[in-house]
């Protein structure tokens, strides 16, 4: 190298390398983890990719945890509670509305055949003076 290519102007550049010893490909963060690196993208003069190269981590995958949160999902899973598609939701409350649809129905029969069953099953009341029985020609 001659002196013309080294100057004070530009110092030697150095490139930080990143040795995994381990045999686990993934990482795993915690919900905590993941909220604190989103909120970070949100602080003036931060952007994603700043973020995710500080933190040796896909920008894709900062977005999608962005997204995640926009959505409530790290609160849903900071609570221990299961996260689902909306779409499923939205089936499920139809299958309930349907089944109460239905219960409804169904406690309506039984409320008529209870009924029923009352009339058939209670004493007939005479008139306490027969005067003439029918077909007796009186």
């Amino acid at each position: 190298m001659t002196d013309a290519m080294v100057s004070s102007n530009n110092p030697p550049r150095t490139e930080r390398v990143e040795v995994i010893t381990s045999v686990q490909r993934r990482r795993h963060w915690t919900t905590e983890e993941k909220v604190r690196l989103v909120e970070e993208t949100h602080l003036p003069g931060h952007s994603v990719s700043l973020v995710a190269r500080r933190h040796g981590l896909n920008a894709n995958q900062l977005f999608t945890w962005r997204r995640l949160m926009a959505r409530g999902a790290f609160t849903a899973a900071g609570a221990g509670e299961e996260v689902v598609p909306a779409s499923e939701l939205r089936a499920a409350q139809q299958q309930i509305r349907e089944l109460q649809r239905l219960l409804g129905k169904k406690t309506m029969e039984t409320e008529i055949l209870r009924e029923a069953v009352e009339r058939v099953a209670a004493p007939k009341k005479l008139p306490s003076r027969v005067t003439s029985w029918p077909g007796d020609g009186r």
